[in-house]
């Protein structure tokens, strides 16, 4: 191979936290891919008190010229501290691609598909596909997460007007490029939504109807299910997401100021029904 050939084009990102049922599934994911460049996997181990280390150290030792962990010896979440600065500086693909700990991909040629399909489309800077919603605690699919039957290049509009659960984050893949101009709204809450939107703004996102992963949901400990449990901090999680949306505003100019006037407009009845005691989904 020639030098161009020996650099690595995708960097998966994978955090994990006390992950020890799953993190195996999502590693898994990863060494089957079959590829025609080189990758790498980035994990990052929040200083789990459980076995999930000891199940990255395994795949480690099996697969070092894949596998590049960091093992932090003290929980970093907790003191505030953004997991990102220590992954993002660690990406050496053109492409990035990401898969929590708690999830996993189902296709061998997801990164393949989603690569030549980037290279296909310059003018785009994201790219999703479908994938399926299953219940951790029985195993059950839930529905399948999808846009689109066929693949297609969904407008940016479409994707602030989805919000977080418009494609699954184990989809996503997007240009490293855009990890050196990060913009204040993405700064003020990098979730995977505000990476979508990121990623949109250019040329929409890039949609493939192919199901290539399973998202879990209904996880012990997730920051998911945590939320549901408190009211407040739902109440909390909804008042900062305006704050968000209006950062959003004006970083792309007002362009979409109709779409994020309806989501504040539809936050502020959500946190109004939680104040009262209105169940509320979302």
């Amino acid at each position: 191979m020639n030098d161009e050939e020996q650099r690595i084009k995708v960097s998966v990102i994978c955090n994990a936290y006390n992950q020890e049922k799953y993190i195996g599934d999502a590693l898994e994911g990863f060494v089957m891919q079959r590829t025609s460049f080189p990758f790498e996997v980035l994990v990052h181990d929040d200083a789990s008190t459980d076995g999930t280390a000891d199940v990255i150290r395994e795949y480690e030792a099996k697969y070092p010229e894949l596998i590049r962990p960091v093992y932090q010896t003290e929980n970093q979440h907790s003191r505030g501290v953004k997991i990102s600065s220590f992954q993002f500086p660690r990406v050496r693909g053109r492409y990035v691609a990401f898969c929590e700990g708690d999830d996993y991909w189902t296709d061998p040629l997801k990164l393949q598909k989603q690569y030549d399909e980037m290279e296909r489309h310059p003018e785009v800077d994201i790219c999703a596909h479908a994938s399926q919603k299953v219940d951790a605690a029985n195993g059950k699919v839930l529905r399948v997460i999808t846009r689109s039957d066929e693949v297609c290049i969904l407008p940016a509009a479409e994707v602030i007007r989805g919000g977080g659960g418009y494609v699954s984050t184990n989809s996503l893949l997007y240009r490293s490029e855009l990890l050196k101009h990060i913009p204040p709204f993405r700064e003020m809450m990098g979730t995977d939504y505000t990476a979508q939107v990121h990623g949109a703004l250019r040329g929409g996102m890039l949609f493939l109807p192919d199901v290539m992963s399973v998202y879990r949901t209904n996880v012990d400990g997730s920051w998911t299910k945590t939320m549901k449990q408190s009211r407040e901090k739902k109440i909390a999680h909804k008042k900062r997401s305006i704050a968000v949306w209006k950062q959003m505003d004006a970083d792309t100019g007002r362009q979409y100021h109709r779409i994020v006037a309806e989501l504040i407009g539809r936050q502020r009845l959500k946190i109004l029904a939680l104040r009262l005691g209105i169940g509320v989904n979302g």
